[in-house]
C-alpha cells in the first residue's frame, strides 16, 4: 500500500482577485473556463499573448466573492501587472497576497485536516493522481508553516519526482514562459483549455492549432542510465530536438519535437543527452490522443 504523502510548496504564491466584475474580467482572459471552478475544485489554466504563447500557468479557486490565483511565486507581481494592463475600467481589485497564504499538496492520498481559517482544499483538475492541493489562508498560514513543516512527510522535491513521472509539466520548469504554446505544454490533454467557451487572449492561434493538428513539439518522458540535468540538450544525431526541463534522478520531462522522436525510432538510431542514450515515453494521458504531426 502507498502511504499518502503531504508537502509544502514555497515556490508558489497566490494573487487575489476581487470585485463585481472579477469573473467577467478573468473569463475573458483566461484559457479555460472559470465557471468549472465549482465546490472542492480548481480551475487550471493560462494567461497567453496575443501570439498564444503561455505567459503565465495556474489555478483558480473561488472563496466568497474573490478568486485565488496560485502560480509561481516568482511570477505573482508580474501577473498581477499583467491583469492590471486588462483591468481597464472594471470594478476589480487585485493583489499580490503570497505573503498571506501557504500552498499545501497531498498526494496517495488522505486529506489534511481540518483547520480553522483554511480555504478550500481542491482537487488538481489535470489529473486525479496529484491529489488535492489545499490553500492556508489569513491567520492560519504563519503558524501552519511550522507545524506542517514538521508534520509533512514528503518534500517539495518528491512531490516533482510524482508529477514528473506521471509526464505532468510546470511553467518555467518544463517550458519557457513567453515562448510556449499550450498544446506544447500539453495544456490541452490536462484540462487547461475550453474550446467551448469563446474568446480569450490568443484563442484564435489555439484554436487553430487544435483544429489542424500542428503541435509538432509536446512535453515527454525521458529516462538514463546515468542521473539527468536539466537545460541538456537533446540530440537526433546532430540536430538538436528539445531540452530537459525538470529532473528527479535518471527520469526527467522534455520538450521535444515528436515528428524527430518518430524518425530516429522508426530507423533504430539512439536519441541522446550529454553522449547518453535516453529512452523517451509519451505519458499515459497522451496516448493516443496525440495524433501525428501534419507535415
Amino acid at each position: 500500500m502507498t502511504h499518502a504523502k503531504t508537502a509544502l510548496l514555497a515556490d508558489r504564491g497566490v494573487v487575489r482577485v476581487d470585485g463585481s466584475d472579477a469573473e467577467k474580467l478573468l473569463q475573458g482572459l483566461i484559457t479555460n473556463d472559470v465557471e468549472l471552478g465549482v465546490s472542492h475544485r480548481s480551475v487550471f489554466a493560462a494567461l497567453l499573448s496575443p501570439q498564444g504563447k503561455v505567459l503565465f500557468d495556474f489555478f483558480i479557486a473561488r472563496h466568497g466573492g474573490s478568486f485565488l490565483i496560485e502560480t509561481a511565486a516568482e511570477k505573482t507581481a508580474e501577473l498581477v501587472k499583467r491583469l492590471e494592463m486588462y483591468r481597464l475600467r472594471a470594478r476589480v481589485d487585485i493583489e499580490d497576497a503570497s505573503e498571506k497564504f501557504v500552498v499545501q499538496v497531498d498526494w496517495h492520498y488522505a486529506p489534511p485536516p481540518e483547520h480553522a481559517g483554511q480555504m478550500s482544499q481542491m482537487f488538481d483538475p489535470r489529473l486525479p493522481e496529484l491529489g488535492l492541493r489545499t490553500l492556508w489562508g489569513p491567520g492560519v498560514a504563519s503558524r501552519l508553516t511550522e507545524e506542517a513543516a514538521r508534520e509533512a512527510n514528503a518534500t517539495p522535491a518528491d512531490y516533482h519526482a510524482h508529477r514528473i513521472a506521471l509526464g505532468v509539466p510546470e511553467g518555467g520548469k518544463d517550458y519557457a514562459f513567453g515562448d510556449t504554446f499550450p498544446h506544447e505544454a500539453n495544456m490541452d490533454l490536462l484540462n487547461g483549455v475550453s474550446f467551448s467557451k469563446g474568446c480569450f487572449v490568443g484563442q484564435e492561434v489555439v484554436s487553430r492549432m487544435q483544429h489542424r493538428g500542428t503541435a509538432r513539439k509536446r512535453i515527454v518522458i525521458i529516462e538514463a542510465d546515468n542521473p539527468l540535468q536539466t537545460g541538456t540538450a537533446i540530440m537526433a544525431g546532430q540536430a538538436n530536438i528539445g531540452t530537459i526541463g525538470s529532473v528527479a534522478g535518471h527520469r526527467g520531462l522534455a520538450l521535444v519535437r515528436l515528428d524527430r522522436v518518430e524518425e530516429m525510432q522508426r530507423k533504430g538510431e539512439q536519441i541522446t543527452a550529454a553522449g547518453a542514450a535516453l529512452t523517451i515515453q509519451l505519458p499515459a494521458y497522451m496516448t493516443p490522443a496525440v495524433p501525428a504531426a501534419t507535415p
